[in-house]
Order: C-alpha cells, then sequence, then structure tokens
C-alpha cells in the first residue's frame, strides 16, 4: 500500500497502534511517574490484567490450532476477497458463517481443547456454576434481583449476578435438552456467535447496499474479534443482537410486522442477557436513518416488550436490576480500577479486538452517509456511550464484542485494492495476540 497515496488512513492505523503500544507500555512504568495521574500503582492496574489492556497474561504458546488458524489466515488474505465478490449470495453467507467458526475455534484450539474451550465457562464466577442449583425457573426470576449484591450467603456468582437472568436461563435451558457442561456452552457461544458475521452483512444488503457487504465478507469473518468468540458468552449475546438488527434492516424493505416484531424479540432478549445492550438501539436507530423510515419502529417496540412483559410477570423488573448492578459493580474490583488508565485502555483493547483495519477506514467512514457508514457510526456511538458510563472498565474486548461486530464492517470502504493488505494485517494481529498472550476469555 503507498503510505502517501493513503495517507489519511496510514495516519489513523498509526495513532490507532500508537494508542495500543502505549495502554500495554502504562503499567510497566514507574510508580512516581504514573500514580500521581491514575491514582493507582501499575501493579494494582496489572493486578486485575496481568496482559493490561487485555484481560489475560503473558504467555507465548502454541497448540494444536495452530496450523490450522496459520492456513485459515493465508486462504483469506490470498482469496477472500475474490471470494466474496463472486459466491452467490446465499452460500456466501454460508461460507462466511463456517469459515467464521473455523477461524475461531482454531484459534481456541492454540490454547487447547480443554483450556482454550472446554473449560472456558466452567469456572467458579461463571454461569455455568450456577446451573446444577437452578430446579425452579419461576422461583428463579421472581428472587433474582435479591441475589445480585454481594456479601451475603446466597449472592449470585460474578457473571451471574453482572447480567440479568437471561444469560444464566440460556445455559440452564440447554442443560434441561441434555446438552449440559462446558463443551456445549461454549459450542453455542462459537455457533452463535460467529453467525453474526452473516448477520451483518444480511443487514447491510437489505439497507441496499450488496457491494459494500460483500467487501466487507472477509472483515466481518477474519477479525482478531474471533479470538473472544470461542468462547465466551458475550458471543452468544452478540449473536442474538446481530440477528436481531438485521431482522429490523430487513423489515424495512419487506416482512415489515413478522420482521420487525422478531427484530424486537431478539433485541428484548438481548436486554435481558445483557443489560449493556440497551445500547445496540444506537444502531438500531441507524438502520432506520439508513432507510429513512420509521415503520418498524412499531413492531420492534411491541416484540421487546413481549420479552419484558413475560420476565416482569415472573418477578424480574429490568429497572431493578439495572440499578442493583451498577452497586454491585462497585462492590467488587471496579473500585480498584482507575478509569483515569481504563477510559482509554478500553478503547486500546477494542482496536486490538478490532484491528487496524476497522480505525484505518474511520477517515473515511465519517465523510459520507451511506447505510454501512451510518451503521459503524451508530457502533461506536454505542461504545463511546459505554465507555462514559464507567460500567466497563477492562475486559471489553470481549463485552463490547455486539458493537464490536458492526464497526467491522468499516474496512469496507478502504479502496479495494488495498483489501489484502489489510486483511493481512487483521489475521496476523489476531495470530500474535493469541501465540503471544493467554486471554481469559
Amino acid at each position: 500500500m503507498n503510505a502517501i497515496r493513503y495517507w489519511r488512513e496510514s495516519l489513523a492505523a498509526v495513532l490507532a497502534v500508537a494508542l495500543v503500544a502505549v495502554a500495554f507500555v502504562v503499567p510497566y512504568l514507574g510508580n512516581e511517574l504514573i500514580t500521581p495521574i491514575i491514582n493507582r500503582t501499575p501493579q494494582q492496574v496489572r493486578d486485575f490484567a496481568d496482559a493490561a489492556p487485555l484481560f489475560g497474561f503473558r504467555e507465548i504458546h502454541f497448540g494444536w490450532g495452530t496450523p490450522f488458524a496459520v492456513l485459515i489466515a493465508v486462504a483469506g488474505v490470498l482469496w477472500g476477497p475474490e471470494l466474496a465478490r463472486r459466491l452467490p449470495w446465499r452460500r456466501l453467507l454460508l461460507v462466511v458463517w463456517a469459515t467464521s467458526a473455523a477461524w475461531a475455534m482454531s484459534l481456541a484450539m492454540v490454547d487447547g481443547w480443554r483450556r482454550g474451550f472446554v473449560d472456558r465457562l466452567t469456572s467458579n464466577d461463571e454461569y455455568l456454576h450456577e446451573v446444577p442449583s437452578i430446579t425452579d425457573i419461576p422461583a428463579t426470576l421472581s428472587e433474582f434481583s435479591s441475589r445480585i449484591l454481594d456479601f451475603q450467603p446466597d449472592s449470585w456468582t460474578t457473571h451471574v449476578s453482572g447480567h440479568p437472568p437471561g444469560a444464566l436461563l440460556t445455559f440452564v435451558w440447554l442443560d434441561r435438552i441434555g446438552l449440559g457442561g462446558g463443551a456445549w456452552a461454549s459450542g453455542l457461544s462459537v455457533l452463535v456467535g460467529s453467525s453474526a458475521a452473516a448477520a451483518v452483512l444480511v443487514a447491510v444488503r437489505a439497507l441496499g447496499d450488496e457491494s459494500m457487504a460483500r467487501r466487507a465478507a472477509p472483515f466481518v469473518t477474519l477479525a482478531p474479534t474471533a479470538i473472544w468468540i470461542a468462547a465466551s458468552a458475550d458471543a452468544f449475546f452478540m449473536g442474538v443482537v446481530a440477528w436481531g438488527i438485521a431482522l429490523l434492516a430487513v423489515s424495512t424493505t419487506k416482512y415489515l410486522w413478522p420482521a420487525s416484531i422478531g427484530a424486537g424479540v431478539l433485541l428484548g432478549f438481548g436486554i435481558h442477557l445483557n443489560y449493556g445492550l440497551v445500547l445496540m438501539g444506537l444502531p438500531a436507530v441507524a438502520v432506520l436513518i439508513a432507510a429513512r423510515t420509521a415503520k418498524p419502529m412499531i413492531g420492534a417496540v411491541i416484540g421487546a416488550l413481549i420479552v419484558t412483559a413475560i420476565f416482569s410477570a415472573y418477578g424480574f423488573w429490568w429497572f431493578d436490576g439495572y440499578e442493583l448492578v451498577k452497586e454491585r459493580y462497585y462492590q467488587g474490583i471496579a473500585t480498584d480500577r482507575p478509569f483515569a488508565y481504563w477510559g482509554w485502555a478500553n478503547i486500546a483493547a477494542l482496536f486490538c479486538a478490532v484491528g487496524v483495519a476497522v480505525p484505518a477506514a474511520f477517515p473515511r467512514i465519517f465523510t459520507r452517509s451511506a447505510p454501512i457508514n451510518l451503521l459503524v457510526i451508530g457502533a461506536i456511538a454505542a461504545v463511546a456511550a459505554a465507555d462514559l458510563s464507567q460500567l466497563s472498565k477492562a475486559e471489553v474486548e470481549r463485552i463490547w464484542l455486539p458493537f464490536a461486530m458492526w464497526m467491522l464492517l468499516a474496512p469496507a470502504v478502504l479502496p479495494e485494492r488495498t483489501h489484502r493488505f489489510w486483511i493481512a494485517l487483521q489475521v496476523t494481529a489476531a495470530l500474535a495476540i493469541n501465540h503471544l498472550l493467554f486471554t481469559n476469555w
């Protein structure tokens, strides 16, 4: 790529890399330099994220997934853009979904079958720890909010308390149909999470820009986000709300009522999976602006209210849970995590997840109001709101996956002749992070 010819993209990429580099360096600077700025010692930052700004620790390692990950990466660089242009639309969606899942699994297997996949969701802080104790779902919903706060005998584990009951119920239902345990839970996260890559393409095409959807296909398929798709529950959340936005986009052109109500059901369930997913309302608004219609809002609101009414009827009121979660959040390590560092280091972690091609495309994203640009801007707005809330200090490489997936559309606006270069940077970053660090998710 000619750096002079594409100076805006090059400058944006360099600034993003610089931000990431500074975020990695700051936790290792001297106390006398950093403590007056963040009111914490560098060691206190590392206590909760040894690989800050990423949640994990430094460990150079390889696994049997390494050659498969390299093979997929090389194939994506060489043939990805061409296949995205030529494959029939439905076949392209299937290839995108399958490749996204294979990419995520190959990266997970770098860490090993158990450590990288089966045991990811089985720790004492995770949802599966509570599943055996759930014998009465209606009773669980009615008492759910009363068990959110910490320092009481029956308080929920960290992840269950930090989310609405939809997240826990998902794994309870999975267990009830005979698919209990870590492997099935992680498999669900990968299956649904990797489908988000197809969902965002469906949304862009429904908004009238199939060409841009095809250009975006390699980027949404082969992003570093795959590291956290296998396996974290946030990948499952991402897939649910991604299809909610996709259905909303479809409803702007045809199947208005079925699609818009379906969108509302999925987005309504999404906010009962993760409180922060209420911010998916911003990409949803971007869809309606791009389509220049507000009609789907009626069906979407009806669908969301149906879900909310069901949870409320069984005793869980979303707003009560949200207020208690804010209190629970600061009962834990959030009090020790300085916003003076994480406020901007979160963005560095996000850039690690989406890859340098995304910020490189920002100068072009803000220069026109095409559908794909509006979707990316909606996701950026959601990230900004999440960051400023101070309820996402660290671990955003997985927490912000539902927003990151829409930001991955951004590189489609880069000149096509440079796409292989940017895809190469994307997959190289993913391989480097996964082999140099052991990520907790």
